[in-house]
């Protein structure tokens, strides 16, 4: 039978159950086999892997998933594809569906229960864009972490993720990102090889889990000192940090402390430096 992603195979799918994509769902399905074999091969080799997927949709990527590892759970929110995804599925005996939010998900309980059993847990999935920061935060927060995420997204996140200090993409989401993962460019993808055709490009992005060697003492206090620093991009980041303690002398005098200089712009920034200025900050 012809691969869940070829453009002939959606098309009888989505005319059977006659189904059309939710935009309140972010939903657009791929069709295009090589794609979701690569994202698929991207995630990392091991044993005993069981792939976590978010928004299976009609079931596309996870029957690569299913090929390749030992479990597949996939969390879908649309009653109307849990029929679909019994069909698509069926070949398939180590494939869960659950019909849940996965925001709600208890990820410590997941985490701990497929380790339990043996498991290696890995993200990989075709996020919805509408919901794209929330899932990833609700995943880089979590006590207990997965080993990998490997996520397709609207391509102009993507570049955000993996922007370098001194480019026009690299912003407080960048920083703070780094912070809690290493972050690579897997690949890009075209609006052409989605059905519907979203109006923008998507790429992938790995993000491996990592505990940063100098390590905040307040995660939320460094987040947002960062926030505070990329408040007016186009202003220094005297004037930006300002905003976040307060006292323009303190501020500066706090800068030259962590041999910041005061003229610079945020964007000039790199991750150490910003741990750098937090340190001073808040436990000098």
């Amino acid at each position: 039978m012809k691969a869940i992603a070829t453009v002939s195979r959606t098309k009888e799918i989505l005319e059977k159950y006659e189904l059309n994509a939710k935009k309140k769902f972010g939903q657009n399905f791929l069709t295009e086999p090589s794609v979701v074999e690569r994202i698929a091969d991207s995630i990392p080799k091991g044993t005993k892997r069981c792939a976590i997927e978010i928004g299976p949709g009609i079931g596309a990527l996870t029957e690569q998933l299913a090929l390749r590892c030992e479990k597949v759970i996939a969390y879908e929110i649309d009653d109307d594809l849990l029929p679909v995804l019994a069909e698509t599925m069926a070949p398939y005996p180590h494939v869960e569906i659950r019909h849940q939010d996965f925001l709600t998900v208890d990820l410590n309980a997941l985490v701990s229960e497929l380790e339990e059993e043996g498991y290696t847990p890995v993200v990989c999935a075709n996020l919805p864009y509408y919901i794209t920061t929330p899932i990833l935060f609700h995943l880089f927060e979590a006590e207990k972490q997965v080993s990998s995420i490997t996520v397709m997204m609207q391509k102009e996140v993507a570049d955000r993720f993996v922007a370098k200090p001194s480019t026009k993409d690299y912003n407080a989401l960048t920083v703070i990102t780094q912070y809690v993962a290493d972050c690579k460019m897997v690949m890009k993808v075209p609006k052409e090889v989605f059905n519907p055709r979203p109006h923008v490009d998507s790429a992938v992005v790995q993000f491996t889990l990592r505990k940063y060697p100098r390590v905040a003492k307040d995660h939320g206090q460094f987040v947002e000192l960062v926030k505070g620093c990329f408040t007016q991009r186009r202003k220094t980041i005297l004037n930006n940090f300002t905003g976040v303690v307060r006292n323009k002398d303190l501020a500066k005098e706090l800068l030259e402390k962590a041999e910041i200089d005061p003229s610079r712009r945020s964007e000039t920034c790199t991750l150490e430096e910003f741990l750098t200025l937090y340190e001073v900050t808040y436990h000098d």
